[in-house]
């Protein structure tokens, strides 16, 4: 799956920072946006009209102002089209949030525990 653009929602900037920054190491830094505000994300991904761009988000679970749960749940009453994938990445590795995620498999193709790291993101990157 070739992704257009690459959404990283996160509270913490430092993690933000850093998720882009190896991003532009595997050359695709140009298509990275970051949130800190989940709520900012979907307005944005609300913006699109095109449903064949490909979005890949990589959603953190716990934030203050919207969890990642009620990001997904928000996508799903929006109806977002599935041309959106999600990632979660996160700190936890709570067996009841994994089963959480797994109730949003219309988006969530993934749950990753942080650090990401280059080998965890390239097969959705397809690059060589």
């Amino acid at each position: 799956m070739v992704y257009k653009e690459i959404f990283l929602v996160d509270d913490d900037q430092l993690v933000n920072t850093i998720n882009t920054f190896l991003f532009k190491k595997m050359g695709v830094g140009h298509k990275v946006q970051s949130f800190l505000n989940p709520e900012e994300a979907l307005d944005r991904l609300k913006s699109f009209t095109d449903n064949e761009k490909k979005i890949l988000v990589l959603l953190d679970i716990n934030m203050p102002e919207m969890s990642g749960f009620e990001f997904l749940e928000s996508m799903a009453a929006e109806n977002f089209p599935t041309s959106v994938e999600v990632i979660i990445l996160t700190s936890s590795d709570s067996k009841a949030d994994k089963e959480e995620a797994e109730k949003h498999t219309k988006y969530v193709k993934d749950f990753i525990s942080k650090p990401l790291r280059e080998h965890m993101i390239r097969p959705y990157l397809e690059l060589k």
